[in-house]
């Protein structure tokens, strides 16, 4: 009986927190200062939150701002191989 009472309060304390709104690209490209945060964070615990969507948007909109701070014009993609 205990058990049961104890597996629904995990059930239901894993049910209260909000998960964090996934923001874009260009998002976190018109907003430095949780940019810079949310890079900082990624890489402080990259084991965890490495391929989670804010670290890649993040890093991502990072990558291209220092791309064209630098004058590199952003890579177009290459034409798919597959033929009709």
């Amino acid at each position: 009986m205990n058990m049961k009472i104890a597996l629904a309060a995990c059930i239901a304390l894993a049910g209260c927190s909000t998960p964090e709104p996934v923001q874009t690209v260009d998002w976190y490209k018109d907003h430095a200062p949780e940019r810079q945060a949310m890079v900082a964070k990624c890489r402080a615990n990259p084991g965890e939150l490495e391929a989670t969507p804010n670290c890649v948007n993040a890093i991502r909109a990072q990558n291209q701002l220092d791309n064209a701070r630098r004058g590199l014009a952003p890579l177009t993609p290459l034409p798919s191989s597959k033929s009709p």
